[in-house]
């Protein structure tokens, strides 16, 4: 049996922008995508822990060391500057394998600094 494994989150970050009309998806700094193990273009899960809202997006990258977190596209109305958010994204694992594996798990700074 196949199971959905969380594979990578990375936690307290803020948002620091939001563009309406743009592609839609997040935008994150790509040390920390890199950090994570998260690829551009992966689907993430956004947990927002002000609004209690979650989304499915895709990952994009902002320029290295940026601290960027913003939100593009519709997801930009889920959100707002200055919200704490969780990414997570998910693995599809051989139960053997899930039961061993290990998520990377990356806890931001302010200014959404490794």
């Amino acid at each position: 049996m196949l199971k959905f494994i969380m594979s990578a989150k990375i936690q307290n970050l803020t948002i620091t922008d939001k563009k309406l009309y743009y592609t839609g998806s997040i935008q994150i700094d790509q040390q920390l995508l890199d950090k994570a193990g998260i690829l551009v273009g992966e689907k993430v899960q956004v947990l927002n822990l002000y609004s209690g809202e979650r989304f499915e997006t895709y990952a994009i990258a902002a320029k290295p060391g940026s601290g960027v977190a913003g939100l593009r596209g519709p997801a930009a109305r889920l959100g707002e500057v200055g919200d704490k958010i969780t990414v997570i994204s998910y693995g599809i694992m051989d139960e053997a394998v899930a039961q061993k594996f290990k998520p990377k798990i990356i806890n931001v700074k302010n200014g959404n600094k490794l």
